[in-house]
């Protein structure tokens, strides 16, 4: 009787703590085939909030592809709801050698996961109440050592200034549309994540 009582012990620990385990190991799964298996892509990046109190020294982003009206130019953009998922069809960037890389071209917005040619990715994204569109890739944490280099360059890129240099994200992204982010372009210079 006392070996049933160890064994069915031994699972009332096991049980939980393999669940536990199974569910903190899943989301670095899903990042990790991403940035391995996804297709790259780069986005157009604006600076939005070069610190946050809250989160550590951090600057936040926001793409072309988040604001609803540069979404409403191309087919299907319009009639976009808050809290409505939607995909973003963009070319892919399979073969660039243009450094910086430049932005991938927007070809369609679905809100359901379309058929995709070779050369094309589905970005997931979901609209938010302030009419934004949020894809997960809004917050790039900075390196202690490469803080003040990466501020100055980003202010240096603020629209007030004449010089229009690139600023780019570069991203993969898998078959179901999650993404990661892989690097930050500001002019010429790259910083990974």
């Amino acid at each position: 009787m006392t070996t049933s009582r160890t064994s069915y012990a031994w699972w009332r620990f096991l049980l939980p703590f393999g669940l536990q385990l199974a569910i903190i190991l899943i989301v670095p799964a899903q990042s990790a085939y991403t940035y391995n298996y996804g297709k790259p892509a780069v986005l157009q990046t604006l600076p939005v909030d070069p610190y946050d109190l809250l989160r550590g020294y951090s600057q936040t982003l926001s793409y072309d592809i988040s604001q609803i009206s540069n979404l409403q130019q191309f087919p299907g953009g319009n009639n976009l709801v808050a809290g409505e998922r939607l995909y973003v069809i963009l070319e892919a960037n399979l073969a660039t050698t243009k450094l910086p890389p430049t932005a991938s071209k927007i070809i369609k917005v679905t809100k359901k996961l379309p058929q995709l040619a070779t050369n094309q990715i589905a970005l997931k994204g979901q609209v938010q109440q302030s009419g934004q569109v949020s894809y997960g890739l809004e917050t790039y944490y900075i390196p202690e050592s490469q803080r003040n280099k990466i501020n100055q360059e980003i202010s240096d890129l603020q629209p007030n200034s004449l010089d229009r240099r690139p600023f780019v994200v570069e991203i993969k992204v898998d078959r179901w549309g999650n993404s990661v982010p892989i690097s930050l372009w500001v002019d010429k210079n790259k910083y990974s994540f």
